[in-house]
């Protein structure tokens, strides 16, 4: 079974490739958005996915587009690369301590979309980043990957830490929940 998938997506905004391998392979993350970049690069490692991703981006207005339209693709991808989740443990959660920053993500590949994020008050910017973009990202992840997503700040006190922490720890509760553990669906009714 090929766990993976090639998404295209092209707009007035971006212009996106991205592929997808859940069973691991190179990252090579080029968004345009350099805090991105970094935070896609964790996440991809952390998961143990192969991810290669080109954005063209008209980062000239800000990064909202690129950083939305990228959530969206990236969660197309999943959505695509699980197929029907036969055999998946469906489940995954991690505590992952980030210097003093301390973060909690569980998800369910549920097949119903939800966000729970509360990663606190955060300061406008970590650079020339958008905070309020983490959340952004998110959500059009989790309306395109429907999983029930729960992401939240236990301690911490410095934006880059507590933003990186989350992307760490969605990357591990997600390899978590998609490894291969069974060959069944991994629900009472039969479908996810």
């Amino acid at each position: 079974m090929t766990r993976q998938a090639t998404i295209a997506r092209k707009t007035a905004e971006t212009d996106i490739a991205l592929t997808l391998s859940l069973d691991g392979g190179a990252v090579e993350i080029n968004s345009g958005v350099g805090f991105l970049d970094h935070m896609l690069t964790l996440f991809a490692r952390h998961g143990g996915f192969g991810l290669t991703l080109t954005c063209a981006g008209d980062v000239q207005v800000d990064d909202h587009h690129s950083v939305e339209d990228i959530g969206i693709c990236l969660g197309k991808a999943f959505d695509e690369a699980l197929g029907d989740r036969r055999g998946i443990a469906r489940y995954g959660s991690m505590m992952l301590p980030m210097d003093e920053s301390l973060i909690l993500c569980a998800l369910d590949i549920s097949g119903r979309s939800m966000l729970c994020a509360d990663l606190g008050e955060l300061p406008p910017k970590v650079g020339t980043f958008d905070t309020e973009l983490v959340e952004e990202f998110l959500l059009a992840f989790t309306r395109h990957f429907p999983i029930t997503l729960h992401l939240r700040r236990i301690t911490g006190s410095n934006t880059h830490h507590i933003i990186e922490g989350s992307f760490k720890a969605l990357g591990r509760a997600l390899r978590q929940a998609v490894a291969v553990v069974s060959d069944e669906i991994p629900s009472t009714k039969g479908v996810l």
